[in-house]
């Protein structure tokens, strides 16, 4: 519904577009997290509302609606499953598990993030995926950052999902955490390709934290329409 309203009112075809659309969005986001937060009992419900909050911003701003939603809570430590992917049609989780950060994001949680390149620290921020293909990790997944100093530089870093031994449950018990990546928010090998195949072709994937100062910067946080029609412009004049 906040799809349909938004595009009219890019049409000019309806009036007091700005309070209509944002009752309307608002009242569709609750729901949609509501739904998910019971689908996934232990989930960290600000990490689901930021989320939804943010892949609506795009929605709304120009981006097409997508199947799936995964969110990853970086607040809690590598030895906690804190990977979920959604379906956003049935509103049911498809996925709960172990999620790899940045080496240099931390040890067992991850505190400090980049978007640099060689920083070997993971992103936060809104993401949508891209291609698949067969690497050195076997079947992996691109991604594109949607934030403009957040995690924009995803291509350039190869930031992608993949499996990795390293995502080893086992670990957690001789060392206290799983194993760190280079930055890709590496997964179990048992569940790789299940992954890349809920993911691939167009979803949202979102790294959450709860940090100010990341927040402060992120363009979909507080929604900038304008800003995020712009970011979500240049992406697709990118990608053509």
């Amino acid at each position: 519904m906040a799809v349909w309203l938004s595009r009219l009112c890019l049409a000019g075809l309806l009036v007091f577009c700005g309070p209509l659309l944002a009752a309307n969005t608002n009242k569709n986001q609750a729901t949609l997290v509501n739904s998910l937060v019971k689908a996934a009992p232990g989930i960290n419900r600000e990490a689901v509302r930021h989320a939804i909050a943010a892949m609506q911003c795009a929605v709304n701003n120009g981006a097409d609606p997508a199947r799936r939603l995964a969110v990853i809570d970086f607040s809690k430590p590598s030895a906690a499953k804190r990977l979920w992917i959604f379906d956003l049609n049935k509103n049911r989780l498809l996925l709960n598990d172990y999620v790899a950060h940045g080496r240099l994001s931390g040890e067992g949680t991850a505190s400090t993030f980049s978007n640099r390149v060689g920083s070997y620290q993971s992103s936060l921020g809104l993401f949508r995926t891209a291609e698949s293909y067969k690497g050195k990790h076997g079947l992996s997944l691109r991604m594109d950052g949607l934030e403009p100093g957040l995690n924009d530089s995803a291509r350039e870093r190869a930031i992608v999902i993949h499996g990795a031994s390293y995502v080893d449950p086992a670990l957690v018990r001789s060392q206290g955490r799983i194993g760190r990546s280079l930055g890709c928010p590496a997964v179990r090998p048992e569940v790789a390709r299940m992954v890349v195949d809920q993911l691939q072709g167009g979803q949202f994937l979102f790294a959450w934290h709860p940090s100010e100062r990341w927040a402060k910067n992120s363009a979909y946080f507080n929604c900038k329409p304008r800003q995020v029609a712009n970011i979500l412009a240049r992406q697709l004049a990118a990608r053509s």
